[in-house]
């Protein structure tokens, strides 16, 4: 076919990776954001915690997804702890000292929803990363 310079090739796939992880990153940003506004969300007065499905589901999504790319697993511990300050930062400490995630059971499902199904999808990348690079 062409001839491909192989540093060419890899220098693209480093830039893709880096643009993607960025957008992941973004994402994950934005969704945190979105989950803490959402978390008393109540529906004919009884509480609907549908920040905290939506957590348990894009959290760990989006961690593994960050581990696939050439990034590895540092891009994965940014999208995993850009979750957790947001939650953190603006959950629990507030614009303007404002407390965004009330003691409620809901923001307490929200937070254990999104940190522990991520903190497992890290451990599997970093595991996958450990045994690829050992060639297990």
């Amino acid at each position: 076919m062409g001839n491909f310079e192989p540093r060419a090739i890899d220098r693209a796939d480093r830039i893709d990776a880096s643009l993607v992880l960025g957008v992941l990153f973004v994402d994950t940003v934005l969704l945190a954001i979105v989950e803490i506004m959402y978390v008393s969300l109540t529906v004919g007065g009884n509480p609907f915690p549908v920040s905290a499905v939506v957590a348990l589901i894009t959290t760990p999504w989006l961690v593994r997804r960050a581990g696939e790319l050439s990034t590895g697993t540092p891009g994965a511990v940014l999208v995993f702890l850009g979750w957790t300050v947001v939650i953190t930062v603006l959950g629990l400490g507030g614009p303007g000292g404002d407390v965004l995630l009330p003691g409620t059971w809901p923001s307490l499902v929200l937070i254990l929803a999104g940190l522990f199904p991520g903190a497992l999808a890290l451990g599997r990348v970093i595991r996958h990363r450990r045994d690829l690079d050992h060639g297990v």
